[in-house]
């Protein structure tokens, strides 16, 4: 089983390194401590178990070292910075192993852009030397690209003409769409396996400056310190520990403080269980950072956040989400008061930010997700986000004069504080064809019960209590009966209506496009480019245009 668990002295892959205002992430692999036997991580190369480090590191600079305002990601070779994901690693994988790697990957460099424009983390790429591939794609993701100019580095995105693949975590989106590449150049670049030196990566636009290898480290320093000094990160913030996750894992599910999934393996479906805040809970800054990785938001965003990586990794027969949630509805909102009148505090603002990605990876997971409104839930505010997240929300009603009805509420989390991949609000998404709804949520008050919530198309359906059981069932039989190739398509292409983003282009391409070619004889057939690559032997590929 994998798990997405690491701490900063096991380390294998990265050393983290902090100077005042300035982290650095040196990125030194160690060529046999791949994930899975059966190659070797040479060149910098990285597969999953590198990414999973990186992602544990960018996680401690947010929350332990909240004084950084810059961080550079850089080599610890020389004349390397990074050649990409391991070749060897993508040929001997499984399909679903290569698609939820890349998604993985692209997340954490989604990442990367969301703590810049949302909480004043920047990001350096200082590449020291040649960059290809994957290695160029976490460079896209910074605010910043610097290059050493030796003459023989290059930056190259070679998966087309190499693998017979496409560039997997935003690649080929980057170039054109954040870095604004012509379209001539760009195709010139990705289809060109020897890539780019400095000067023409300069002149194209590929990278932001260049110096010689005497010059380079004075250039880093200086963008790196300018860039800290305009972050508005807090350079006296004292950071809070992340400790280790309190989980059970067993043939049943994962059970942590406050997310519990149950398999039910013969439905495949998990149910996923979140549980509203309990006891008293933090109302000032002072008493949240004391709390630290114990504050409820905090813990909520951690343990879904890996109950979904680990959900997506290990269990892909899955393909039903049921998510339901437990407690005190008003605990729930007593949470988003605190978070939100002191939404400006560091830990308040990291927290909100990791609950946005992490709903944010809810979002583009590949399952079906089903919200299931019954008794005893907690549907408020944040909770709320959950449901707004599903492809469908069931709402027990209950009849005229029930003691515990089930009830919906919206708070100031369900306008705008947590938005989608698209850029848009989860409500602003749903009633994309009636804007004029939203004002008219926002001046709702108080608890919903299903007619009104019905009413206000907040739920999908409201079975009443005499056909509750029975549609539940036949909804979640009907929804694992259907093929979960098309489910995919379908969800991918329904959940983000309006504008496209960056980010809905990369997740789009990876859903479609780079989903299809992973599976097509030219990239993984027998004599497909990346099964061959390595062994001397040309790739043989069949020239019909599909």
């Amino acid at each position: 089983m994998i798990t997405f668990d690491a701490v900063p002295e096991e380390y294998r892959h990265w050393a983290l390194s902090v100077d005042g205002r300035v982290a650095t992430l040196a990125m030194d692999v160690d060529e046999d401590g791949g994930l899975r036997p059966g190659y070797k991580l040479k060149l910098n190369s990285y597969d999953l178990g590198v990414d999973i480090e990186l992602y544990d590191a960018l996680q401690r600079i947010r929350f332990e070292h909240p004084a950084v305002g810059c961080v550079v990601l850089t080599s610890g070779k020389e004349r390397m910075f990074c050649s990409g994901a391991n070749i060897y690693m993508l040929g001997q994988s499984s399909h679903a192993w290569k698609v939820n790697f890349c998604k993985f990957t692209n997340e954490t460099r989604n990442g990367l852009e969301d703590s810049s424009a949302h909480d004043g983390l920047k990001f350096i790429a200082a590449l020291n030397g040649t960059t290809a591939g994957g290695g160029y794609e976490v460079a896209l993701a910074c605010d910043e690209i610097l290059m050493v100019d030796d003459r023989s580095s290059v930056v190259s995105l070679p998966e087309v003409p190499l693998l017979g693949v496409l560039p997997g975590t935003g690649g080929l989106t980057r170039v054109v769409d954040k870095r604004k590449v012509r379209r001539d150049l760009a195709d010139m670049f990705c289809t060109s396996a020897d890539g780019v030196r400095a000067d023409r990566a300069q002149e194209w636009g590929l990278v932001d400056a260049i110096a010689k290898p005497a010059d380079f480290p004075a250039l880093v320093k200086t963008r790196a310190t300018a860039l800290a000094d305009g972050s508005s990160r807090p350079a006296d913030a004292v950071g809070i520990k992340l400790k280790k996750l309190d989980r059970k894992i067993d043939d049943a599910g994962y059970r942590y403080s406050h997310v519990d999934v149950a398999f039910d393996r013969a439905g495949r479906s998990a149910t996923v269980t979140i549980q509203a805040p309990a006891g008293e809970q933090p109302t000032d800054p002072e008493a949240i950072q004391a709390a630290g990785d114990r504050w409820w938001p905090l813990a909520l965003a951690r343990e879904l956040d890996d109950a979904l990586l680990l959900l997506r990794t290990n269990e892909l027969d899955l393909g039903l989400l049921i998510l339901k949630t437990r407690g005190d509805a008003a605990a729930v909102l007593a949470a988003d008061q605190t978070m939100l009148a002191h939404r400006d505090h560091w830990l308040v603002r990291e927290t909100v930010g990791y609950l946005r990605r992490t709903f944010a990876r809810l979002d583009v997971t590949s399952r079906s997700l089903y919200a299931v409104v019954d008794q005893g839930s907690c549907f408020a505010g944040l909770l709320y986000e959950l449901a707004l997240a599903s492809d469908r929300i069931y709402m027990l009603a209950l009849p005229e004069g029930d003691e515990n009805p089930p009830e919906l509420q919206l708070d100031g989390f369900n306008f705008g504080l947590l938005p989608m991949v698209n850029g848009a609000s989860r409500l602003q998404t749903r009633f994309l064809g009636d804007p004029t709804t939203i004002a008219r949520l926002e001046a709702l008050k108080g608890p919903l019960t299903a007619e009104p919530a019905l009413a206000a198309g907040l739920v999908t359906l409201a079975p009443d209590d005499l056909d509750w059981d029975d549609e539940i069932r036949l909804a979640i039989e009907e929804r694992a009966s259907l093929s979960p190739d098309a489910l995919t398509g379908l969800e991918a292409s329904l959940r983000f209506a309006g504008p496209e983003t960056v980010w809905t282009k990369v997740f789009g391409r990876l859903s479609a496009w780079q989903n299809w070619v992973f599976i097509r004889p030219n990239a993984t057939g027998e004599r497909g480019a990346l099964k061959v690559f390595g062994t001397g032997s040309k790739a043989q590929f069949n020239f019909e245009r599909v």
